[in-house]
């Protein structure tokens, strides 16, 4: 028996379909629809998804949980002022 070896490279894309989106975000394409994420429209009437705008989104919802109130109010906890 032979074995065949097949090389394949794909290069990233930067545009991606509404499905291709929410599982790029890891969530339903019905929740996906709801984030207020807007698609490119694309020559031919396509419309597209700029993963550049999903990073965004992402970093966004990341760094408000970072931020959240809890945690800087636990941070403030944490911290000592020497009066």
């Amino acid at each position: 028996m032979t074995a065949a070896m097949l090389n394949i490279r794909i290069g990233p894309r930067r545009m991606l379909s509404l499905r291709e989106a929410a599982d790029y975000c890891g969530i339903p394409a019905k929740r996906f629809l709801v984030t207020g994420i807007s698609p490119v429209d694309m020559p031919h009437g396509q419309k597209l998804y700029d993963i550049k705008d999903l990073d965004s989104w992402l970093d966004g919802i990341k760094n408000k949980a970072l931020h959240s109130d809890d945690t800087i109010i636990g941070k403030l906890g944490n911290d000592t002022c020497e009066n």
